[in-house]
């Protein structure tokens, strides 16, 4: 299955509610990852400009941007990312492929 990692940044309310109600996230959106038929694989808060990342799979884009647009529509979050990660052999046929692509720059 394809790998996605996921980067989430809370707002005031998020923070609040966590505030007032400590939680392990990853447990509490597990199942909505497993219903769309994917698997979290792990899942860290974090500094930064993101608060939390997570590793998952989803059997395809589709379900990954479902999970997205459903934690988004939440509304404890401010932000959410979702970034697919290629293999190292997926990014090597790409390299591939592009060698063998008709494409070039416009010139000038």
């Amino acid at each position: 299955m394809p790998t996605y990692l996921g980067q989430v940044s809370y707002g005031a309310e998020g923070w609040k509610a966590l505030m007032s109600d400590p939680q392990d996230r990853m447990e509490k959106i597990r199942p909505a990852i497993e219903q769309l038929g994917g698997k979290l694989i792990g899942g860290w808060f974090s500094f930064g400009d993101y608060d939390i990342v997570a590793l998952y799979e989803f059997p395809d884009n589709a379900s990954a941007a479902a999970f997205s647009i459903a934690a988004a529509a939440g509304g404890a979050v401010k932000s959410f990312s979702t970034t697919p990660l290629l293999t190292v052999e997926e990014a090597m046929e790409a390299m591939r492929k592009a060698g063998e692509s008709s494409y070039r720059p416009p010139s000038g």
